[in-house]
């Protein structure tokens, strides 16, 4: 048994409501991924942001290893003229101490040893006194050989060299610290980053996973609307079809009256009875006369 208008149009404003549900969905789907994509270009954004920093990062460090290298070297080369002017210096000493009887080494580790006695040992007043008189007297013999030994030319010059090598061989130490600790800091800047690097990257890898995700569920959606508006489609086919064969049926029933009505005026013609202006119209319509 063929439908009804009525149950066709129904069935038809049901798929209408599914379809504008699914519409809805669907673009609820589209702004969620936009949303998402929108999220994922911004990260993506600040990690070619990091990525240049992490490489600049290494460039100064590398470029401060290769300073530090360099002032390594030097330093090291200072230390070496360092202790070759020292050598040099207490063998001008020892020749000196030497050409005057005195040993001023020797002197100073007497004078080591006796003031740590004073320091350590218990004594008597008397005795401290005496120990007292003896570290004066060498104190004097260490003044007296450190003034003979700083009128030596020979040593006089060495003695300037050495400070000036040994204050060349500090700043230059200072340097290889300050350029090591720049070094280390551009490293852990670059260590750093790279750490939150890899966190931005997982990221953007969970939202490209759910972009991807929402798109073949807005896709299924798309076509489940797609499916039904060719539905609505078809519905409103049926619609016009049947609309189109009542009024065709519709028109032939009339027709079928008219001419049985038509007929029967034109028997009363026969028969010689006086016809209206509107029988004669109806039987000029149907072709009788």
């Amino acid at each position: 048994m063929a439908e009804s208008i009525e149950d066709i149009t129904k069935e038809k404003d049901e798929f209408q409501k599914k379809a504008n549900e699914l519409k809805e969905n669907r673009n609820k789907l589209h702004l969620k991924s936009k949303k998402l994509a929108d999220e994922r270009d911004s990260l993506n954004s600040t990690v070619r942001d990091m990525r240049n920093k992490i490489t600049e990062h290494k460039r100064k460090r590398d470029e401060l290893n290769e300073r530090v290298k360099h002032a390594k070297e030097q330093r090291n080369t200072l230390n070496k003229t360092f202790s070759e002017i020292k050598k040099k210096i207490e063998e001008l000493e020892k020749a000196r101490a030497l050409s005057s009887g005195a040993n001023l080494n020797n002197l100073r580790k007497q004078l080591r040893s006796l003031e740590n006695e004073q320091m350590t040992q218990p004594m008597s007043p008397q005795k401290e006194k005496k120990l007292i008189e003896v570290i004066s007297g060498i104190h004097a013999k260490i003044k007296e050989q450190e003034d003979k030994l700083n009128k030596d030319p020979k040593l006089k010059k060495a003695l300037e060299e050495e400070k000036i090598i040994k204050q060349k061989a500090e700043k230059q130490h200072d340097l290889v610290e300050k350029l090591a600790t720049r070094a280390q800091e551009e490293h852990e800047g670059m260590i750093e980053l790279i750490n939150q690097l890899d966190n931005f990257t997982k990221r953007v890898n969970v939202i490209q996973e759910t972009i991807v995700m929402t798109k073949i569920e807005a896709d299924m959606v798309h076509k489940e609307f797609i499916d039904c508006v060719d539905r609505i489609h078809d519905l409103e086919r049926q619609v016009t079809a049947t609309q189109e064969k009542k009024r065709k049926t519709k028109k032939a029933e009339e027709a079928t009256v008219a001419q049985k009505e038509a007929n029967e005026i034109f028997e009363r013609f026969k028969r010689g009875e006086k016809l209206s202006t509107d029988d004669l119209m109806a039987l000029q319509k149907a072709g009788l006369i």
